[in-house]
């Protein structure tokens, strides 16, 4: 139950995914410029610059009051824009401006409500939750684009109406599960695997549910009724995960079938299998001789670590400048902790800052200005299915990001490389855009591409922060990485805006209120360029990124083969004495 609570507040509160459905008619009631309209989808992105304010309520409050206190900043935010764009009440632009800001502090007050129940309830598959209902974060442009249609196709401003309200219903119909949180009693290995089985299905329906919003996400027709049941079909995707229960009861059959041929062993989100946390669980209640033996297995394990990480450091090529780079200040070993002030200081960190805001937010920014780009090159009335391409790649991408646990006992690969790998169609999205963009099949083909690129480097972030520099200090390090996504959105949505506003003069302009809408190729042609090339920087900074690690990865998959046997054994003789 409190798995699907997340899953409904995930899936409803990506709201900052729509503005480009929107935003055409925001810019034209405010009368303002392409600048101006970009500092609103950038306010909308600095939220998360105030996302450590969520972790300081819930030291005062408890999560259901900090889960309505996210939901009232999106009703006032979302609501009173509403009645702007409506026409009901005027504001001045400042105004409108600080409304969007805290909008977009709703969110991440949500997303730390989400992260703490995960935690909270799912500490032997933490992983594998986390994941899961992240991805569902990506598809609410599709959802949001089919209620749309749904109550009023014909107005933009319904998506404004939705944010306000929606999410505020999703936290009523989830505020039970949250108020009757069961205690986390401790699972034994077998039965923490067999769960994994549970998240497999969950990952298959996500699959449908994505699909199905990909297909008829973008509905236009006119019969309020067909839209009416396609949104139907949307929500009951979202409620049979109640139906789960069920499936638990065919646990062993699927153990013997299913289970055998992926041999889920746990994911690598935070460093530690399985069996780890369930020792670690255990022995804080059993006898101090028990937890020094769990103690010096974990030193042992450290030990190794080093040991092999130096062995194969003495065995690289010093010789070429082009090694030199790559081994200066490497990671030792995975999972050991960096505080802020350490982190700031590693080559890797910024190697991967770069690849992040050249990669995921340049993606993010790029969705902002769907509607312009749409508008420009005459395609306003496919903004809604280019919406909803985004958001079900972004989506599909997110649940990619899981791709890594579920095939690491057949092949394993390390996770900065996967992340490299998802990089790769965002270049390759903005350079066909560039080249044909204003073909039909071209902007939908890279905004899929950018689409799924973007959500699986959002989706991976938090895996990849903790696998690299400490679990223990992966809430702090987290949110100074994603202090590129304010720093990008408004660097990129700049260069854009320029570039769009220069270009006004040059090709058809149509003149509304104060406002400036350009026309033509031109306008965006020379942002996807650069756009593309700042891509490919974060594709190099991601590989050599990839470089220094790989050994650390390497390291830890060996050695962690090497004391699997040892800890399986240890922990059958220590849950026999715990029995």
């Amino acid at each position: 139950m409190i798995l699907v609570a997340v899953i409904w507040i995930q899936a409803f509160t990506g709201t900052n995914f729509d503005f480009s459905a929107y935003s055409s008619e925001l810019k034209e009631v405010l009368g303002i410029s392409q600048m101006q309209l970009n500092y609103l989808a950038v306010a909308s992105d600095m939220g998360k610059v105030f996302g450590w304010s969520s972790g300081l309520a819930l030291m005062y409050f408890p999560l259901w009051t900090v889960l309505f206190m996210a939901a009232s900043m999106g009703l006032v935010g979302y609501g009173i824009q509403w009645l702007v764009i409506s026409n009901v009440i005027s504001l001045p632009y400042i105004l409108v401006f600080f409304l969007c800001l805290l909008a977009g502090c709703s969110i991440c007050w949500f997303n730390t409500v989400c992260f703490v129940l995960c935690i909270k309830n799912f500490p032997a598959n933490r992983a594998l939750a986390l994941s899961l209902t992240v991805s569902y974060n990506g598809v609410s442009a599709a959802l949001y684009a089919l209620a749309g249609g749904a109550f009023n196709a014909s107005s933009s401003s319904i998506y404004l109406l939705l944010n306000s309200l929606v999410p505020l219903i999703v936290s009523i119909a989830a505020l039970v599960p949250i108020l009757r949180q069961p205690s986390v009693d401790p699972l034994s290995p077998e039965v923490v695997r067999s769960d994994s089985i549970t998240f497999l299905l969950l990952n298959m329906l996500a699959v449908l549910t994505g699909v199905y919003l990909l297909i008829f996400g973008s509905n236009t027709s006119d019969a309020s009724i067909t839209a009416r049941l396609l949104l139907g079909g949307a929500i009951f995707l979202l409620i049979f995960p109640l139906c789960v229960p069920g499936v638990v009861y065919a646990r062993s059959w699927f153990h013997h079938t299913v289970h055998s041929s992926f041999q889920l062993s746990g994911s690598g989100f935070i460093l530690v299998d399985d069996d780890d946390l369930e020792l670690h669980k255990r022995l804080l209640s059993c006898e101090g001789s028990l937890s020094n033996l769990i103690g010096s297995m974990k030193d042992d394990e450290a030990y190794e670590y080093k040991l092999s990480s130096q062995k194969l450091r003495s065995q690289e090529d010093n010789t070429r400048c082009c090694e030199k780079i790559i081994e200066k200040d490497q990671l030792v070993m995975l999972g050991e902790e960096h505080p802020a002030q350490v982190l700031v200081g590693r080559l890797d960190f910024w190697l991967y800052y770069v690849a992040y805001v050249c990669g995921g937010t340049i993606g993010l920014v790029y969705s902002n200005n769907l509607g312009q780009i749409a508008q420009s090159l005459g395609h306003s009335s496919t903004t809604t299915l280019l919406l909803t391409l985004y958001s079900s790649f972004s989506f599909f991408g997110r649940l990619l990001s899981a791709a890594p646990d579920y095939v690491r006992a057949k092949f394993y690969f390390a996770r900065t490389g996967w992340l490299t790998i998802a990089l790769l169609p965002t270049p390759v999205a903005f350079f066909l855009l560039a080249a044909f963009g204003d073909s039909t099949a071209a902007l939908r083909t890279g905004t899929a591409l950018i689409g799924l690129s973007s959500g699986f480097i959002f989706a991976a972030a938090v895996s990849v922060t903790s696998e690299l520099f400490g679990p223990n200090s992966v809430g702090v390090n987290h949110n100074i990485l994603i202090t590129n996504i304010p720093i990008g959105s408004l660097v990129y949505g700049v260069l854009a805006a320029v570039i769009y506003d220069g270009n006004a003069g040059v090709g058809l302009k149509l003149m509304f209120s104060d406002s400036v809408v350009c026309m033509g190729r031109d306008c965006y042609f020379l942002t996807f360029v650069l756009w593309g090339c700042l891509s490919l920087v974060g594709l190099v900074s991601s590989l050599l990124l990839f470089l220094r690690t790989k050994h650390a990865y390497d390291a830890f998959e060996r050695n962690r083969g090497l004391v699997e046997p040892e800890k399986d054994s240890l922990s059958r003789s220590i849950i026999e004495q715990l029995d």
